[in-house]
């Protein structure tokens, strides 16, 4: 009789360890990576290294999804080096310092090289970073490091020094069909009888909603053929509806705290401020979509209606609060159309940004070093020593004066004249203008249209 758990018997039946479909699927030669022309395209100076077996140490930087882990193990195989990969989510100097000797060890007893492969290298803090340094110097090991954040900001200029930043794109949706129709004819899981029927509006809707991710498309397919073989095991069939079922809405790469929150925020405004309405509209729900906080969008709208709109026409501003207000009152996502409604009217507004550079202009005068004083007839008066020692004398009160105005100096002594704001000619701020050439001739005309 044999035992009930004796693991050695041969009774137990052991299943292979599960792998995603996207691991599965992972190109192992060059030319099965797709998506990456613009880097591994037929002549391009990394294809051309890698086919002759060299490789130097590069940084990745792109999108979850686009292939940056294939392309070092892929990069790691053509160089005929030792792969180690390590997550900087989860590593740290131990484990590098593990790495290293192993590297060490290989090049002293099989003088092979080593291809030491840190993911998500931005995770690494600066002693971590640091570290890497002497090993890469020293040619023990080839590093590869990958990240979607801007290297520029995460990585040490150190380290960024001693590699290539190589920029991987998000994978087009034609390599996502080719790689999609790929899995569906080569995979062992996915092609076995029986044969599962995958329409092609259904790929082209994987390949749209997964954002460039080549990941995501892989993983959203083989959980559609899943569940299709469970509702109908004779002749299981995905099709768009089950698509949208199992890919309830469209992935939008969106980090609320990286570089691609500034970047989208940036498009917005210069959309706003070159007037297109229909671009504002999209980068503004591009950001709402991806979950950033409205408030901050409309802190910045709230700024681009002085910054860029200004007197040109003053009412941005007030609308501009009134969108802040009416957000607090109704909530989302009710309230998006209020911030619709705001963006579109700053898109459309005449444009100034005429006391954006007088703020620019009077800072820089005021910094300068010089205090004058107020003169005596600017000042108040509100005792009698005060008035004994000239507080008030001589002020022109402009009320008293035709049109209520008169020509009168408020300039501290040396300042007289001066000129900060100068009115554009567009919108409301064109007749602001034209009054102040008329009160103040001696400061010149107004700005040029």
């Amino acid at each position: 009789m044999s035992d009930l758990f004796d693991f050695s018997s041969g009774n137990l039946k052991v299943s292979e360890p599960y792998q995603p479909l996207a691991d599965r699927m992972r190109p192992e030669k060059l030319e099965d990576i797709l998506g990456q022309e613009s880097i591994l395209g037929s002549g391009k100076p990394l294809r051309m290294l890698m086919q002759a077996g060299l490789s130097g140490s590069i940084i990745l930087w792109g999108p979850p999804g686009c292939g940056k882990t294939t392309l070092a193990r892929v990069m790691a195989k053509h160089a005929d080096a030792d792969f180690i990969q390590l997550s900087a989510v989860t590593s740290g100097v131990k484990d590098l310092k593990a790495a290293f000797e192993q590297a060490y060890e290989q090049r002293r007893r099989l003088n092979r090289k080593t291809m030491l492969f840190v993911d998500e290298i931005h995770r690494f803090n600066k002693a971590q970073q640091d570290a890497l340094l002497p090993h890469i110097e020293s040619g023990a090991v080839v590093f590869v490091g990958a990240t979607t954040e801007n290297p520029s900001f995460e990585v040490i200029s150190a380290l960024l020094s001693r590699c290539q930043v190589l920029i991987l794109k998000p994978v087009a949706v034609e390599s996502l069909l080719t790689i999609l129709l790929r899995a569906i004819d080569m995979d062992r899981i996915i092609s076995k009888e029986p044969k599962i029927t995958v329409s092609e509006s259904a790929l082209e809707r994987i390949a749209q909603m997964a954002a460039g991710d080549a990941r995501i498309a892989l993983n959203v397919l083989e959980t559609c053929c899943e569940v299709a073989r469970q509702q109908h095991p004779e002749s299981p069939e995905v099709d768009p509806e089950l698509v949208a079922e199992t890919f309830q809405s469209k992935m939008l790469r969106y980090d609320k705290g990286g570089e691609e929150h500034y970047n989208l925020i940036s498009a917005l405004h210069k959309s706003m401020r070159g007037s297109d309405p229909d671009a504002t509209l999209y980068w503004l729900y591009r950001m709402i979509e991806g979950g950033e906080d409205c408030r901050f969008i409309l802190r910045r709208m709230i700024r681009f209606a002085s910054e860029d709109v200004g007197m040109a026409d003053p009412f941005a501003l007030t609308l501009a609060m009134s969108a802040a207000q009416a957000f607090d009152f109704i909530g989302p996502p009710e309230a998006h159309l209020c911030i619709a409604q705001l963006a579109v009217y700053l898109a459309a507004a005449p444009k100034s940004n005429a006391l954006y550079k007088a703020e620019k202009l009077v800072k820089q005068a005021i910094r300068s070093g010089q205090e004058p004083s107020v003169p005596y007839h600017l000042r108040n008066a509100p005792t009698g020593l005060m008035r004994e020692l000239g507080y008030g004398h001589e002020y022109k009160y402009p009320h008293d004066f035709k049109g209520g105005f008169v020509d009168e100096n408020y300039f501290p002594d040396g300042l007289e004249n001066s000129r900060y704001y100068q009115p554009s000619g567009h919108g409301k701020e064109k007749q602001t203008g034209e009054r102040f050439k008329t009160l103040w001739p001696k400061r010149g005309g107004s700005g040029k249209d």
